[in-house]
């Protein structure tokens, strides 16, 4: 199968994607769909079923519907309680997109349990430099609507070297996925505080004006 069963497309575009709407700007729709074509791009490598990848990533954070710490928790019991995937899937199956979307999280202490939670944790990495940077940005201005134009700054840089720097805690696990390749190219800009510097006043200046 190379595509989705559209019966299920169109019951996640209809029933699941739209709760997005109601979420940040770092986790909207335009989020979510971008991790769906990260995913669904990794399974032509990785051999996953296309169904069960497809559905992990559209119920990723839907946990962001509560407290961000715990969304990935939270986002896999929504998986779990949802009998309308019964029509699609296994118990067993729906276990395991379960505990996929639970290791998604970047921060997670251990390594995903399966090659889907695999693939969600590599597709929600996302590692383009101007969406990292924008996404963080705009995650600030959301959350911390507090903090003047240094403290976003302040808040900004911190961010980058505890999670995208060469002592971040981010880690890929799919072996020569694309993000490898970016991850570097993030990190040497994250490496010069002067260039890092620029690229946050330049998205910065925009994400003020949205």
């Amino acid at each position: 199968m190379t595509t989705p069963s559209l019966d299920l497309v169109e019951f996640i575009e209809t029933q699941v994607l739209p709760k997005y709407a109601d979420f940040d700007r770092a986790h909207n729709l335009e989020h979510v769909t971008r991790v769906i074509r990260n995913a669904l791009e990794l399974v032509r490598t990785t051999g996953a079923d296309i169904n069960m990848v497809y559905t992990i990533a559209a119920y990723h954070d839907l946990g962001m519907s509560g407290p961000r710490a715990i969304h990935h928790i939270t986002g896999g019991k929504i998986l779990t309680k949802d009998a309308r995937l019964k029509r699609w899937f296994s118990t067993e199956q729906i276990k395991i997109m379960s505990e996929a979307v639970e290791d998604h999280r970047a921060s997670a202490s251990h390594a995903p349990r399966s090659l889907y939670g695999k693939i969600i944790a590599e597709a929600d990495r996302d590692i383009d430099v101007e969406t990292v940077f924008r996404r963080a940005i705009e995650y600030g201005l959301s959350n911390y609507p507090e903090l003047d134009d240094e403290g976003q700054w302040q808040r900004f840089r911190q961010h980058m070297a505890e999670k995208y720097s060469a002592d971040g805690y981010i880690r890929l696990w799919i072996p020569g996925s694309p993000n490898e390749k970016r991850l570097n190219e993030l990190r040497n800009i994250i490496a010069q505080p002067l260039l890092l510097r620029q690229h946050f006043d330049r998205l910065y200046a925009v994400a003020r004006q949205a």
